[in-house]
């Protein structure tokens, strides 16, 4: 079967929409030099359920995905943490076709089903979350893979940029690429991931991660990047304007958890 074929027909089996888009992508990608995708799954928890989560996610779910040959996944909790907390687990995918193979192999692995019986029998009545959301990203050309930090984080910031329109969203990667993520290296801003969600909720947007010692590193390097001159300069282009290409920000701080890859 052919890779595009293969690809549409799995994607199709698990609900998904717009195979065409899909398949391009990934094509396109592995001609740019094999960029990563990014699954990021949101999970609102009922109260007191987040040592059930922990469970599944260190004992099962991530090691199932390691067998699989997906490394480095990540496993966080927006802080500070409410009553019903909020999880994100970070999946990396060296191609679409991985992803789209995941679920089905998952269902079949004998190890796998072995340790997270006793969650996937949870009843209707007593549910661990409400629903599961999820993004799919592409890394930028700039930073096609995830980048795990040199020293073990203890603090995350994710940020969500949304756009009014494609060409918008698309104005603001170039940006990125074409200098500002350079400026987040330079003054402590670690990247571990800038992804374009192809498929999520409140799309056109882009997707990063940062990574920082503590929240006083965090505010130094933030306070460095707005004084740095560079960054001066490149936001002053005209056509680099917030409010012409981007029409809201999500920040997040993320603490990961103990069993986080990343």
């Amino acid at each position: 079967m052919e890779r595009r074929t293969f690809l549409q027909s799995s994607l199709t089996a698990g609900g998904l929409v717009a195979m065409p888009v899909l398949a391009n992508t990934a094509d396109a990608a592995t001609e740019k030099g094999g960029r990563e995708f990014f699954e990021l799954r949101t999970y609102a928890l009922k109260p007191d359920k987040q040592a059930i989560l922990d469970r599944y996610f260190s004992a099962s779910l991530i090691p199932a995905l390691n067998r699989l040959g997906i490394k480095q996944v990540g496993a966080f909790y927006e802080r500070p943490v409410p009553s019903s907390p909020i999880a994100h687990l970070l999946i990396p995918y060296q191609s679409l076709e991985q992803m789209a193979t995941i679920n089905a192999s998952l269902a079949v692995a004998p190890e796998y089903l072995r340790s997270a019986s006793d969650y996937l029998a949870i009843p209707a009545t007593d549910p661990v979350y409400d629903r599961i959301e999820s993004s799919l990203l592409s890394a930028f050309e700039t930073m096609p893979k995830l980048e795990t930090p040199a020293k073990r984080a203890s603090l995350y910031n994710l940020r969500i940029y949304e756009s009014h329109n494609e060409a918008a969203s698309k104005k603001k990667i170039e940006m990125f690429n074409k200098g500002e993520i350079e400026i987040f290296r330079r003054t402590g801003l670690t990247p571990v991931l800038f992804g374009e969600a192809i498929l999520g909720t409140r799309i056109p947007n882009l997707t990063y991660l940062l990574a920082f010692d503590d929240e006083a590193a965090r505010v130094e390097a933030w306070n460095k990047f707005r004084s740095d001159p560079e960054w001066f300069k490149l936001k002053s282009i005209p056509e680099y304007e917030d409010k012409r290409i981007v029409s809201k920000i999500t920040n997040k701080l993320l603490t990961p958890a103990e069993y986080s890859q990343i």
